[in-house]
C-alpha cells in the first residue's frame, strides 16, 4: 500500500491528537463526555495506522524524539486553556532534554533551531510558540531571557544550584580539593573530559562558581586576563 493521501493524514492525526491531549470527545450538542470504550479503540486503531503509514523522525542528533514531535498539532499553539498546557510541558520537557544532550545554553530565536522544526511533517514552530515554551520554563526557573527583546534565551537544564553541586563533586573525584585551577581548565581541560562541566556555557559557570564562593566553598581571583582567572577550592 502506498503513503496515505497527505489530507487524510492530516485529519486522522489531528483527531489523535485531539483525543490524546484532552482525553475527551465533543458531542454534536456541544458536551464534553469522556471517550468510550469504542473512542478508544477508534484512536488506537488510528495511531498505529499512522505508525505504520507516515514517515517520523526518530532521531535528532544523538537525542530519541517523542512521539508527539511528528504530530502536526503540537507544532501550533493549541487555544484550549487545558491542551495548551499540555502541550506546553511536552515542550518544555523536550527542549531541556535536547538541549542537556548536546550540551546547548542559549537558544537565539532569530536564528533556525533544529528542535523547533520538523521536516518530515513540514511543521515548523511559529515564533509565538517558541516564545511561549520558552517562557514557561523561565516562569519554572530553568531559563533566563538574555535581552528585553526576548531574542536569546540562557537555558538552565540544570539550575545554578544544581551545577554548584556537580562542581563540588567534580572536584572531589578528581581531588582538587584545596587546589587551584583556572575557569578555562574547568571547562575546557583535560581533568574535565567526559563530564557535564566540560564545554559550559562560561556563564553558568562563572554563576555556580560565585554561589559557591558565598558558601565559602572557594575564592575566584582575578588575572591579567579571562583566561588567567581562577579558582581556589576549599571543601
Amino acid at each position: 500500500m502506498g503513503r496515505l493521501p497527505i489530507q487524510l493524514k492530516t485529519i486522522l492525526v489531528s483527531l489523535c491528537i485531539s483525543l490524546h491531549l484532552s482525553g475527551l470527545w465533543t458531542t454534536t450538542g456541544g458536551r464534553r463526555e469522556p471517550p468510550t470504550a469504542a473512542v478508544q479503540c477508534l484512536r488506537v486503531k488510528i495511531e498505529l495506522l499512522i505508525r505504520e503509514k507516515v514517515p517520523t523522525m526518530q532521531k535528532l542528533g544523538d537525542l530519541k524524539l517523542p512521539n508527539f514531535f511528528n504530530y502536526p498539532p503540537y507544532f501550533t499553539l493549541q487555544p484550549v486553556r487545558d491542551t495548551r498546557e499540555k502541550q506546553i510541558q511536552l515542550w518544555k520537557e523536550l527542549i531541556l532534554d535536547y538541549c542537556r544532550t548536546h550540551k546547548i545554553f542559549v537558544i537565539d530565536l532569530e536564528q533556525d533551531f533544529p528542535l523547533f522544526s520538523n521536516p518530515v511533517i513540514e511543521r515548523s514552530l511559529s515564533h509565538e510558540a517558541r516564545e511561549a515554551f520558552l517562557s514557561a520554563l523561565v516562569t519554572e526557573g530553568r531559563a533566563e531571557w538574555m535581552d528585553k527583546g526576548h531574542r536569546k534565551c540562557l537555558v538552565l537544564w540544570h539550575r545554578i544550584q544544581d551545577w554548584a553541586d556537580i562542581i563540588l563533586r567534580f572536584v572531589k573525584d578528581a581531588g582538587l580539593e584545596d587546589s587551584v585551577v583556572t575557569i578555562e581548565e574547568l571547562r575546557t581541560g583535560v581533568e574535565s573530559q567526559g563530564t557535564e562541566l566540560h564545554g559550559m556555557d562560561r556563564t553558568v559557570l562563572m554563576r555556580a562558581l560565585k554561589l559557591l564562593e558565598n558558601k565559602g566553598k572557594l575564592a575566584i581571583f582575578k588575572g591579567t586576563s579571562t583566561d588567567d582567572e581562577g579558582v581556589k577550592f576549599s571543601v
